[in-house]
């Protein structure tokens, strides 16, 4: 059992991809760094979440789309970072040594632009201390290369085939909102050796500067998140829901969520874990609250844990 787990309330520990996590929240790739920048405002804790996405990682160090980068809109935010990172060598020797595992889990977010790119990262990843490896097939905010294979089917199958034959580690598939058959993805992910499944990563998006006629994101498009994406979210997670539970695949379930009633929702529609990000901007502190508010729900229906809530959504 993780060190951290005595600081949460039992019935909210939850068993992901074998893996015992003492909360069902987790922290999103990209939002969080590489684990180490939340931990600078007083009264957040790694303690208060069941895992941590670092930052997507490619083979080689990468500077990232240019500016402007990220941008505001009602109810969400578009970004396109464009997978800036040190590169996965930096990221093996010099950060993850700076993480204290004891207080709870780590995942690699594997990005690349080829399939080879992929193995290779996630053969890296394999030979370290990381819990679980997330690939992330569905950036909408590059331009080029493998992260556009998570709207086919049969390309995100090969990607996860290539990885599971590079790690023994979990393997969990980021699935793209942004194509025809969600339902379809997921199956080939899961028969290609994918232990579990993130679900959804950003919307394709863009804003527009009226004045000068121009995109305001220097990339054209970036990934919409936010409040604004959770019906669509739901929705996707309910889908591959009818898919997974068929072979015991957890679900992280994630998109515009930012208070407990939201990661109450995603369970109910599937999720076994639920993926905190943008809300996270304007409330860093907001992981004891869901945390807090989960707990009570339990409580106050006599719920036993938070897998009696899995997939409880009543449709008759």
């Amino acid at each position: 059992m993780n060190a951290a787990a005595a600081s949460i309330p039992n019935p909210l520990r939850v068993r992901f991809c074998g893996l015992d996590l003492n909360s069902p929240i987790v922290l999103l790739s990209g939002c969080v760094g590489f684990g180490e920048e939340y931990t600078r405002v007083e009264g957040f804790s790694n303690r208060d979440v069941g895992a941590i996405v670092l930052k997507g990682t490619t083979g080689q160090p990468r500077l990232g789309n240019k500016p402007h980068r990220v941008y505001e809109t009602p109810s969400g935010m578009l970004n396109a970072i464009g997978l800036q990172n040190p590169g996965a060598e930096h990221v093996v020797r010099r950060i993850l040594p700076t993480l204290d595992f004891s207080e709870t889990r780590f995942f690699a977010n594997v990005s690349g632009s080829t399939i080879e790119e992929y193995a290779e990262v996630t053969r890296r990843f394999d030979d370290s201390p990381i819990d679980a490896i997330e690939i992330n097939i569905s950036c909408p905010n590059v331009k080029e290369g493998g992260v556009a294979f998570g709207n086919y089917p049969d390309m995100s199958a090969k990607v996860v085939e290539a990885c599971r034959k590079a790690t023994s580690k979990p393997i969990i598939t980021k699935l793209s909102p942004n194509q025809t058959d969600i339902r379809e993805n997921a199956r080939r992910c899961i028969e290609a050796g994918s232990d579990g499944l993130a679900v959804i990563n950003t919307i394709m998006g863009m804003a527009i500067d009226v004045k000068s006629r121009r995109p305001v994101i220097g990339n054209i498009q970036g990934g919409l998140s936010g409040p604004a994406i959770k019906p669509i979210a739901l929705l996707k997670v309910h889908q591959v829901y009818e898919v997974a539970r068929k072979h015991n695949v957890p679900i992280i379930g994630q998109g515009g969520i930012a208070t407990a009633e939201d990661a109450l929702e995603f369970m109910i529609a599937g999720a076994t874990t639920v993926g905190l990000g943008t809300a996270l901007f304007y409330d860093p502190l907001l992981c004891r609250k869901i945390n807090a508010g989960v707990a009570d729900y339990l409580d106050i229906h006599k719920l036993g844990g938070i897998a009696e809530l899995v997939g409880s959504l009543r449709t008759d």
